[in-house]
């Protein structure tokens, strides 16, 4: 009897562990890292291409999917209406049902920001305007809603709007207003209610949404601001650690300085972070400790401009990290560094990357190189390895995150939202 009971209950969890592993409920999927348990990728793609499940047509944007329970969830958005949270069939592609509201604006590179937040039976998101919404997905209507920019005396919104992707941390959901009187903010993901909010950082309005790295065992939530001017003429940028439980600064690191920061810190392990930017920032290293005295004290391990990244944080597979750093002053394309900070190699523009998203999973890299192509690549620091390459999407800015899940892949243009299917 015990040993049927056994049986059952390992049943049970991996059950549930392939449940989870199916799932791509957030930005940059599970861990928020865009990498990917799922196995049996294909290793080389028919002459044909890949097999497209689905296409929908969506609004302009960078704005990404998720995946939970078997359904696919966009933040749509028309300029001259508003947003609008869609839900679709994994399978068909078939709109389910979709919630949409006011919010009309205009700002440079127009259309959808973010990537929804799936946890449990809610989905969390932010748009342009700083619309922060908690959906039930089973009556398809609102719990609650904020205005994370108006609320914290924000006025003229940012140039690029507001970009942010929803963190859920145990029973908070954290975004990063960067209003006149707060910078990072909390509150209970299931009320709405305020837990904490965190004093003004400095720097200036930047687009990061807040992420999780580990110093000595702890969970640290890292904010990053932007330096004030433009290229490496900016000056006043911050990076900073806060305890995610109160919002109360733990260290700060002020030797960053990025005009437009948009990708989150890396927890590079070890108690190390990589940060990275366009516009000339580049990267650095940094290592944080904590002190007998229970203070932070931070290390600049190193510091280097031939490696960075504009819209998405780079990847980390055996100790290197990959990423692509096309940006207004260069093109390097993808990238491969050390983490020493020793450039392995750059693809330059052959061919080149430029803003794209990336998937590591089944130790390949799926990645769209910001304009039609996308590309199954091999990571390795010994060179630019490309298995396959896909000619799938319309001419653009495709700068969207992807997704991965159940071998299949959701990925965008400034058109439709396409299902390919990515394993046997």
């Amino acid at each position: 009897m015990k040993a049927k009971i056994k049986l059952v209950t390992i049943f049970i969890s991996l059950f549930v562990a392939c449940a989870f592993a199916a799932d791509w409920p957030q930005y940059l999927g599970p861990r928020r890292d865009s990498t990917s348990t799922e196995k049996g990728l294909l290793r080389s793609w028919p002459t044909e291409g890949l097999k497209v499940l689905w296409m929908v047509p969506v609004g302009i944007g960078y704005g990404g999917s998720v995946v939970s329970g078997g359904k696919v969830y966009l933040l749509d958005r028309d300029d001259q209406v508003g947003d609008n949270l869609r839900c679709l069939d994994l399978s068909s592609g078939k709109e389910l049902w979709n919630f949409a509201y006011a919010a009309q604006g205009k700002f440079s590179h127009p259309g959808s920001r973010t990537t929804p937040t799936i946890d449990g039976n809610y989905v969390y998101t932010c748009g342009p305007l700083g619309d922060l919404y908690c959906m039930n997905t089973s009556t398809h209507k609102p719990v609650w809603n904020k205005s994370i920019w108006k609320d914290f005396g924000g006025g003229q919104l940012p140039v690029w709007a507001i970009t942010q992707n929803p963190l859920i941390y145990g029973n908070l959901v954290i975004v990063a207003p960067q209003a006149p009187q707060t910078t990072v903010v909390a509150y209970d993901k299931l009320t709405g209610e305020l837990k904490w909010k965190s004093p003004v950082l400095s720097g200036a309005v930047g687009y990061v949404s807040p992420s999780i790295v580990k110093i000595g065992g702890a969970d640290h939530l890292v904010m990053m601001l932007a330096g004030k001017g433009f290229g490496r003429s900016a000056s006043g940028g911050s990076v900073n650690g806060l305890d995610p439980l109160s919002g109360k600064v733990l260290w700060t690191y002020g030797n960053w300085q990025c005009a437009i920061p948009v990708p989150h810190a890396v927890d590079a392990g070890e108690d190390r972070v990589l940060i990275t930017g366009g516009y000339s920032a580049g990267a650095a290293m940094i290592k944080v400790k904590k002190e007998s005295d229970g203070t932070y004290g931070v290390t600049e391990l190193f510091k280097t401009v031939d490696f960075g990244s504009h819209t998405q944080p780079p990847i980390l597979y055996k100790n290197h990290f990959y990423s692509q750093y096309t940006i207004n002053e260069r093109s390097d394309g993808l990238v491969c560094m050390t983490m020493d900070g020793q450039i392995k190699w750059k693809t330059g523009d052959n061919p080149l990357f430029n803003k794209g998203g990336s998937i590591l999973a089944d130790d390949l890299m799926l990645s769209v190189d910001g304009n039609k192509m996308l590309y199954l690549i091999q990571p390795d620091p010994a060179g630019f390895k490309p298995l396959s390459s896909v000619e799938i999407l319309e001419s653009g800015e495709n700068w969207a995150p992807l997704a991965l899940t159940d071998g299949k892949l959701l990925i965008r243009d400034q058109k439709n939202l396409k299902c390919l299917k990515v394993t046997p």
